[in-house]
């Protein structure tokens, strides 16, 4: 095991000696959601939208950059924003997400809706309306693939009925009832269309016969042109090419590893060979317009980084990315010409910045946060290390204001597991580094950004090797002298919850502390919850016995690494926090994780949030959760 002492060591002298005097900022500067966000620009560039949240309130605002005042405003305070942009100049695609009860429906559900919104009426139409030409037992209703050609009506996907998922024509504007445009079946999953409203293909997944396939529309009629055996799908369709002749895919390349760009011939159904692919790095977005045509990717990494067809832009948008090195340079939006770009710099003694980038210079718009100076934002560094198999670990450490000697640490887990961290204003990451912690954030074996083999090598791993490769970051940091080993706590969200109360629960001697936020602690009652509410042969229920059993189903295998089943392992203090309306882990599992430690009388706190979700994005819940941390972290450690 080693780690790279070039790098630490610069670390090391970078801040030696360096205690800043710093005022130490309230929680709620960290625990808020950003001021500003969601920022999109015009296609003429002369005004902007974006949300705006505060005091209480959250609002969607247009500016006018020519004017430089406000012109519009619609007050979200009611509703989970997720989306904005804009048609033209005059109008604005608004997607939300509520929670709420479905008539005929147990519970309450998480819904999206997507409402065309005129600026100069100051107008705001929802798009497909449950029950009004639209089956009411779905939830998502957000989704539009496409712009007619005349500009009055949008494409969007959408069950019919409850045995046809359908391609759907709303009225952008006017509150009609939506029709439906090109019949579905049951197992239709998407709906690709060209700018002159023509179908172009869709694409299907049986789950019973776990047959992927693609449908082409020749001649007026649907012709199969693509089909692939597998349990789950592997290949993801995203886009059409400017021609509208292919289907852009993205797909492992078997020579790299990594996922690259590749297109499908509508005709035949011929697959190209990759188009945009790199060594070390996966494609792990395109970039679209709002008809689905690709004109770039973004590849995986710390750091964002671009190749886009059009090559004068691509030379200038990556210069432009070069020019702050330091920094994480996000393309957020541009004008069709490319004449003026908003990016979201982040990193370096930067706590969230959009820039716009016209006339060959840069021009700060606004601050995410601006009650945070550039000289408050701890630093970010990217390293790795050696696990105890020899499997390199790509790391993030975000350093508090002090020397790295015997510091107290948060070892922060990311969800997913199939994600990463990156390189960014981390609202929890700053908050603990804030008060003295170095943050450490291992992108454990499982983790997406570094390659398939190296997601592969997290399956059947749940609790045993992807749980190691957090073991050993702190060993190693410990060892190294720059943690003391008495002071470390594991937090995390969702996986990352579960490893917290994994890491209490086998490794109990490594922690002074867990935290646990809407994290599984029973990985049996999980799939069988998936069960439930998919069915045994869904592609969903497939993709989790892969990922954490690699296919071994036995009950007693799920016991072994469920927290769950092994509280008398537990000697630290655990803190669960749980959102009520979580619909991805149910906050069942946190209930029953607290009922079985308190039973075991362990130290426990469990916090549960009213109208709380996944993902902590209610603004008041996200400061009963830092309040809760902050309290039960300080009494710790």
């Amino acid at each position: 095991m080693y780690i790279h002492r070039i790098i630490l060591l610069f670390i090391l002298l970078s801040t030696s000696g360096l205690v800043l005097a710093d005022k130490v900022l309230p929680l709620e500067v960290y625990g808020a959601l950003p001021e500003v966000s969601m920022m999109v620009i015009s296609p003429s560039g002369d005004k902007v939208a974006y949300r705006r949240t505060g005091n209480g309130k959250d609002f969607m605002m247009v500016h006018s950059l020519v004017e430089n005042k406000l012109i519009s405003a619609v007050d979200m305070s009611n509703i989970q924003p997720s989306q904005i942009y804009f048609i033209d100049e005059q109008r604005l695609i608004l997607v939300i997400r509520r929670h709420h009860r479905l008539v005929g429906y147990r519970g309450r559900h998480d819904i999206s809706s997507a409402y065309s919104y005129n600026i100069k009426k100051k107008k705001l139409v929802q798009l497909l309306t449950l029950g009004n030409g639209i089956y009411s037992g779905q939830t998502q209703l957000g989704n539009i693939v496409g712009l007619s050609s005349d500009g009055k009506y949008a494409y969007m996907q959408a069950w019919a009925n409850e045995n046809s998922f359908s391609l759907m024509k709303a009225r952008l504007g006017h509150k009609k009832k939506a029709r439906q445009f090109k019949r579905g079946s049951r197992d239709t999953i998407d709906y690709f269309v060209d700018a002159n409203d023509q179908v172009l293909a869709r694409e299907a997944y049986d789950n019973k016969k776990d047959l992927h396939r693609v449908e082409a529309q020749i001649n007026g009629k649907w012709r199969e042109i693509f089909s692939e055996k597998t349990s789950y799908r592997t290949k993801a369709f995203v886009g059409v090419t400017a021609d509208s002749n292919y289907l852009v895919m993205l797909d492992k390349n078997s020579d790299t590893g990594h996922s690259s760009y590749y297109t499908m011939r509508l005709k035949d159904g011929k697959i190209s060979n990759p188009i945009f692919s790199k060594q070390n790095k996966s494609v792990e977005a395109v970039l679209t317009d709002i008809n689905r045509v690709v004109y770039g990717v973004r590849y995986s990494g710390f750091k964002p980084s671009y190749e886009l067809f059009n090559k004068k832009v691509n030379e200038k948008v990556n210069t432009l990315i070069q020019s702050m090195p330091n920094n994480s340079l996000t393309l957020v939006d541009h004008t069709p010409d490319w004449n003026k770009i908003i990016f979201l710099k982040e990193g370096d003694s930067t706590e969230g910045d959009y820039l716009i980038y016209a006339d060959n210079k840069f021009t700060a718009l606004a601050s995410q946060r601006p009650k945070i100076s550039a000289e408050q934002v701890h630093q970010i560094h990217e390293t790795e290390y050696k696990a105890r198999d020899g499997l390199k670990i790509p790391l993030l450490l975000t350093l508090p204001h002090a020397e790295l000697s015997s510091l107290p640490a948060i070892l922060m887990p990311h969800g997913g597991p199939e994600s990463y961290d990156k390189i960014g204003f981390d609202w929890m990451a700053q908050y603990f580094a804030s008060r003295g912690f170095i943050v450490i954030q291992p992108q454990f074996r499982g983790s997406d950004g570094f390659g398939s083999d190296f997601i592969l090598k997290g399956r059947g791993e749940w609790g045993r090797k992807m749980q190691h490769d957090l073991t050993d970051a702190v060993k190693i940091l410990v060892k190294s002298g720059y943690v003391d080993p008495k002071r470390v706590c594991i937090v995390g969200a969702s996986y990352g919850g579960y490893a917290a109360l994994a890491g209490a629960t086998f490794t109990p001697k490594q922690y002074k502390c867990a935290v646990s936020i809407n994290g599984v602690a029973d990985i049996g009652r999980m799939l069988k919850d998936e069960v439930r509410n998919y069915g045994s042969d869904h592609w969903v229920v497939s993709y989790w016995q892969e990922s954490i059993g690699k296919g071994i189903l036995a009950e007693d295998y799920f016991e072994k690494i469920s927290p769950i089943h092994h509280v008398n392992n537990v000697e630290v203090p655990i803190l669960l926090i749980h959102g009520e309306n979580d619909e991805v882990v149910p906050v069942s599992q946190s209930e029953n994780m607290y009922e079985k430690l308190n039973a075991s009388d362990k130290q426990v706190k469990f916090l549960e949030l009213e109208d709380g979700d996944h993902y902590l994005s209610n603004g008041s819940n996200r400061m009963k959760v830092l309040e809760a941390i902050d309290k039960f972290i300080m009494k710790h450690i």
